[in-house]
């Protein structure tokens, strides 16, 4: 598994936007403009460019039946974005003027009964009910998310724009072609379901470890470890090998069952696991 690791200062943050991004043309009914690199509760405030808006979304593959919530979400474009297409969104900000606009946006684009807005402390906002959650933060705040999003519900799908979440893998990465070189980069984590534990497959052991979308274990037919290879996550569905054998199948609290394959014996069959 690779692994990158961002080390970026808040001084040099704020001297690569302020060089790499034209200023923002966003004007409120009061007057208020926000101006790139001004500074939020955790971040310094840069927008998302909008081919990147769009690749995020593509690759998080929003639909009308999505909820979307974007942290930090600035002047709401991402939000819109999504509400435009038909899903609902809400944009978490921490700046009230930025609300504000972000409200008036929405309206200018026809989309605010698909779009909300709601001035909080992003640690502090639930997202128990999102299918997707974007973000535009550092490495640091990534990371510290990272806990509570590994707690939702299996298939929920993050993307976050430049910045990854360490040594969870992403399962999908994507750049734009139009703005090459600055802020161009996006990537797709799914939220796997939690599999690590001692199963049984009928009567016989099934011990996985589990790192993030990543499985591994031991199976123990007649006393006899098999090693468990090839595990990985999709949301609530797995897909693993032992021996020749290859399983695929979805995850429940207390049971996981599906298809195993053998190509070498040519057969198939039902399989089901129980902790």
């Amino acid at each position: 598994m690779k692994t990158r690791t961002y080390l970026i200062s808040g001084i040099l943050f704020l001297s690569l936007i302020t060089t790499t991004l034209p200023a923002q043309e966003n004007q409120s009914a009061n007057g208020y403009i926000p101006e790139v690199g001004q500074q939020g509760k955790d971040v310094v405030w840069v927008p998302t460019p909008q081919e990147l808006v769009n690749k995020m979304l593509n690759i998080a593959k929003v639909t009308p039946d999505d909820y979307l919530i974007d942290l930090g979400s600035g002047d709401g474009r991402t939000v819109i974005t999504a509400a435009k297409i038909g899903a609902k969104a809400t944009g978490i900000e921490y700046n009230p003027d930025m609300v504000a606009l972000s409200k008036e946006n929405a309206k200018k684009e026809g989309v605010s009964d698909k779009a909300e807005f709601i001035q909080a402390d992003l640690y502090e906002t639930d997202l128990s009910k999102a299918t997707v959650i974007t973000m535009f933060l550092l490495p640091e705040i990534n990371l510290k998310l990272r806990p509570r999003l590994l707690d939702l519900k299996p298939g929920t799908r993050i993307v976050s724009n430049t910045f990854t979440m360490g040594e969870w893998e992403a399962d999908q990465e994507v750049t734009t072609e139009e703005n090459w070189n600055s802020w161009n980069t996006a990537y797709l984590w799914i939220i796997p379901a939690k599999v690590g534990g001692k199963w049984k497959i009928g009567n016989v052991d099934l011990d996985l470890t589990q790192e993030y979308q990543f499985v591994r274990g031991i199976f123990n037919p007649g006393g006899k470890s098999q090693a468990v290879t090839d595990g990985r996550l999709d949301g609530s569905s797995i897909t693993f090998t032992i021996g020749n054998e290859k399983y695929s199948g979805t995850v429940g609290d207390k049971i996981m069952k599906g298809t195993m394959t053998n190509e070498s014996a040519g057969s198939k069959s039902d399989w089901i696991a129980t902790r």
